[in-house]
């Protein structure tokens, strides 16, 4: 399964939070099978999205998005994305 990875720094947390999940609607509609939300232990203003995907293509196309850019300025986040695109190769049982 395709999983974006993304890394950003926000302003501020609670408002980045209402955003992520005001959009999360149109990740869905754009492929977003669930994701798992995580801040740095050493700084609270690093966020990291890990967000399953249906399909890498529809993947690219929403990380290059108009949409995703204007949430992300609503969001306050104070730089451009690290994104990595990965493959999902193993997840252990549970």
């Amino acid at each position: 399964m395709p999983v974006l990875l993304i890394r950003h720094h926000v302003s501020d947390f609670a408002r980045w939070k209402a955003v992520f999940d005001e959009d999360g609607s149109s990740r869905r509609a754009n492929g977003s099978r669930g994701e798992r939300l995580l801040r740095s232990a050493a700084d609270a203003h690093e966020v990291l999205v890990l967000l399953e995907w249906d399909d890498l293509d529809r993947a690219r196309l929403f990380t290059d998005s108009d949409d995703l850019r204007e949430a992300l300025a609503r969001a306050g986040v104070t730089d451009w994305p690290d994104i990595w695109f990965l493959e999902e190769v193993e997840w252990p049982p549970a």
